[in-house]
């Protein structure tokens, strides 16, 4: 009996490893796949990170010896990550990956050493940041995009659900949805053009002049006029002046003015006015246009209501796990709370539009 229990527990004590070993060859070849479609910095970066699995993988290897069995299959999220990197190797794949490391379970395992369990988490830290890379060139835009989609989706579904609700015709629901549709694209690209551009603009006005490094080498030096400007950016006074000293004595190596900039927030992670403003306009039509669909193929009533709120329920369902998957959270989640924030602005209206259909009758 203790043989048979021990036979069992050594039989899924290799099967766990061997799970582990082809989950590992499938992270490092997600990896390698993300770098190729990479260049510079982060391609090394990936590399790294699919060398650390490789060494992982060393360690299944020696513990499995002559059990290592037929090689297996990673899991479907990392076999789906893989799919997904060779074809796109896009912020979604970095997003899911950051997700797929935090999930590790070597720190529970005392099969795994403690070196694998801290690689793993050093490992979600890296990916955390190269997505955060990939989030900043495109939040202007993405973030136009979403909150565009979500607008044209749930502001036009209440809209049709309100003037649907007080018994007017189909025609007139109809002819509703399209003004709402057009109103709104276009004042959602107008403020996002506006929005965006007057950000950029402030941040101009921030930015120092390019042209005043070429005064450094006439200041005069008992004045130091420089230790000003340091003193401005919120140095302290004797930081300002050995700043300044320093940069009169390397006025000809480097850009001081400039250097003395302490953050603050990139022109690319506002993103342009004009890709905001489209972006913001196309996606809030697309949305927008889901809850005049039923209306467009005829539907009237009841059945038009019930469509419009389905294909509206399954874009904001989509939307939210697509924010989800980017920002680092819960898909799940994410989805389910834009589906209850929609549906619950959509039956207030519809409520709304009941009320004054009864006064007016």
């Amino acid at each position: 009996m203790n043989q048979a229990t021990s036979g069992r527990s050594r039989s899924a004590t290799l099967r766990k490893w061997r799970k582990y070993l082809a989950d590992e060859r499938a992270e490092a070849a997600v990896y390698r796949d993300l770098a190729g479609r990479r260049h510079g910095e982060e391609r090394e970066i990936l590399l790294a990170l699919a060398d650390a699995e490789g060494r992982h993988e060393a360690h299944w290897l020696e513990l499995l010896g002559d059990d290592i069995g037929k090689p297996r299959r990673g899991d479907i999220r990392t076999r789906a990550l893989g799919f997904l990197a060779r074809r796109f190797g896009s912020i979604f794949v970095l997003a899911l990956a950051q997700r797929a490391e935090g999930r590790s379970p070597y720190a529970r395992d005392d099969d795994a050493t403690g070196a694998m369990a801290a690689d793993e988490q050093i490992h979600e830290e890296v990916v955390r940041g190269l997505a955060a890379r990939g989030r900043n060139r495109l939040s202007g835009t993405f973030r136009a995009a979403v909150f565009g989609a979500n607008d044209g989706l749930v502001s036009n579904l209440a809209l049709i659900m309100g003037i649907g609700a007080s018994g007017v015709s189909s025609s007139i629901v109809l002819m509703t949805g399209v003004a709402g549709l057009l109103a709104g694209a276009l004042s959602m690209g107008a403020g996002e053009f506006v929005s965006v551009r007057s950000q950029r603009e402030l941040l101009a006005a921030s930015s120092p002049n390019p042209e005043a490094k070429h005064a450094i080498g006439h200041l005069d030096v008992d004045a130091n006029e420089l230790a000003l400007v340091y003193r401005a950016r919120g140095l302290a006074p004797d930081a300002a002046e050995a700043r300044a000293a320093e940069a009169l004595a390397e006025v000809s190596r480097i850009d001081h003015v400039s250097s003395v900039e302490d953050g603050g927030e990139d022109h690319e992670v506002v993103g342009t006015a004009i890709g905001a403003a489209l972006s913001s306009f196309c996606f809030f039509a697309s949305g927008a246009i889901i809850p005049v669909i039923p209306y467009l193929f005829g539907l009237s009533g009841p059945a038009a209501v019930v469509v419009a709120a389905g294909l509206v329920g399954i874009a904001l369902l989509i939307t939210g796990a697509i924010v989800g998957l980017l920002s680092g959270g819960s898909p799940g989640g994410r989805a389910l709370r834009q589906l209850i924030i929609g549906f619950g602005a959509a039956a207030a209206t519809y409520l709304l539009g009941l009320l004054f259909g009864a006064n007016v009758h």
